[in-house]
Order: C-alpha cells, then structure tokens, then sequence
C-alpha cells in the first residue's frame, strides 16, 4: 500500500482560529505510522487568551504555552515534518482554519498543502451513529486514547484513513478521495480558491 500523508490536530487557546496553542504531526508511509511529533505553540499576541472551556476540554493554560515558540517561529518545522505530503484532519476544515488564521494573524504567508478530511471520509466508509473522531476511531480498531491531545487525535486520524483505505481498497490519498467522493482541498498558493477562512470553533 502506497499511502502517504501526514495526519494533524490543533488544540486551540480560545475560539478565534488564530490561537493554536498545541499540534500533533503523524507520518504515515505505505499505511504504517513512521514518525510523529508534537509541541506546544504560543498563539499570536491578540489571540493569546485561555478561555476556561478550551482549557477544561485539553487541559492546556497559559503557563504551558509561556516557553514554547510563536506560531510564526514554529511553522517551518511543521512544514518541513509534512514534508510536502496531503495533510489529513478529522474536520479537516477546522484545521486548514487555524493555519490560514494563524498565519494571518501572524503576517506570514500561508503555507500551500494539499489535505483530506477524515470526518468525511468516515462518513462514506462506516454506518455509524455519530462521526465524532472517538466513535470513527473505535470503527478503525484505534481505541482507548486521550481525545483532545493533539498527538493522540491526530494518531486516530491517521488509523481512520489507513483503515478506509484499505475498506475501499484504495493505495493512496487520492484513490481514496475518489473511492469516496471526497473532494481533496487546497490551502495556501496551490488552492484555486482564496486562502481558508477561520472556521468556526469545532471539537472533533
């Protein structure tokens, strides 16, 4: 199986999609887990508040954040771990929200990544009562991890996409897009459209 991509997850400090304060990188090469990394980010001053219920659902405060790295200062190493590959995210317009409005907020450019949704993927692949990124996991075999850790979600949505891939007996990101009809989406300068906007404030 040819699959490669690199699975992502932001936690975020507040509801403005500018305030990533955490990320979980997962590289998945010919469908096995090669490497993954993670690390806290210091969100852009102005987005930098903790609202207590982002806080309550990942634990993260402002002390935790205080060392780490701006968004502006961090993001070449995100790009350099996704190495060119589709990213690939459980609500997967969430995520490419938080690069574009991070960026923005930052006054750097957005990067271009090509990326694939995994919420819907699951969709077209299981019969489930909800698509939530536990209940999708558990229907891929991955069980039991922390939700809201970025690392953690973005290793389940590595195993959603490994195990509906292999469903639809698809040997890559785009055989699965097509299998399921999902449209592959584009941010930075390879998108046809504008850059993504802000999404809304979404948990998976």
């Amino acid at each position: 199986m040819a699959l490669n991509f690199t699975a992502i997850d932001f936690e975020t400090a507040n509801s403005s999609s500018a305030s990533a304060c955490s990320v979980g990188l997962v590289k998945v090469r010919d469908g096995d887990v090669i490497d993954k990394v993670s690390w806290f980010i210091r969100p852009p001053i102005g987005h930098d508040h903790f609202n207590e219920w982002n806080t309550r659902i990942h634990g993260i405060m402002a002390p935790d954040v205080a060392d780490a790295m701006l968004w502006s200062e961090q993001l070449p190493d995100l790009v350099a771990f996704a190495d060119g590959d589709h990213l690939v995210a459980h609500n997967a317009g969430f995520d490419m929200g938080v690069i574009a409005g991070a960026c923005h907020a930052s006054f750097i450019d957005v990067p271009s990544f090509s990326y694939l949704c995994s919420l819907q993927v699951a969709r077209k692949t299981y019969n489930l009562e909800s698509y939530r990124l536990p209940v999708a996991a558990m229907a891929a075999g991955f069980e039991d991890f922390a939700h809201h850790d970025a690392l953690a979600d973005s290793e389940a949505c590595a195993a959603i996409v490994v195990h509906a891939a292999r469903r639809h007996d698809a040997d890559s990101i785009e055989q699965l897009a097509t299998a399921t009809s999902v449209r592959i989406g584009a941010i930075g300068t390879v998108s046809s459209a504008p850059a993504v906007q802000p999404a809304p404030l979404a948990f998976g």
